[in-house]
């Protein structure tokens, strides 16, 4: 099954998504900051990495810009609340491989086949 890095500030987000993927056999490493994450990135291997744009020491757009820089390979996955046109634009300008909306209680099913369908290209 997929190792996923979870990028995101909000507790409450990171917990409903261990409780989405951990029970379909994935393993979730979690980040509450770019910072963070940039660090677990460069420590491990991961399939896939589920990130949040709105986050107070770093935004996802800039976490977006420092994975290009290290010339990232993961699928990026935005997961965020932000709705608007021109940030997904500019998200998958940056890299990203798919943007989708929060909430995520009804969206179980497809937080898992946004996993498996990734993870399985690499």
């Amino acid at each position: 099954m997929a190792q996923v890095l979870l990028i995101d500030d909000s507790a409450f987000t990171r917990k409903m998504m261990k409780n989405i993927l951990e029970p379909a056999g994935h393993t979730v490493v979690e980040a509450s900051s770019g910072e963070e994450s940039l660090k677990k990135y460069m420590e491990d291997k991961f399939d896939c990495i589920f990130l949040d744009l709105l986050m107070p020491d770093m935004s996802g757009f800039e976490v977006l810009e420092e994975l290009r820089k290290l010339h990232n390979e993961v699928p990026v996955i935005v997961l965020t609340a932000d709705v608007q046109e021109t940030s997904k634009e500019k998200c998958l300008q940056l890299g990203a491989s798919e943007f989708t909306n929060k909430p995520l209680n009804k969206d179980k099913d497809h937080i898992i086949q946004l996993v498996e369908k990734y993870s399985s290209q690499g």
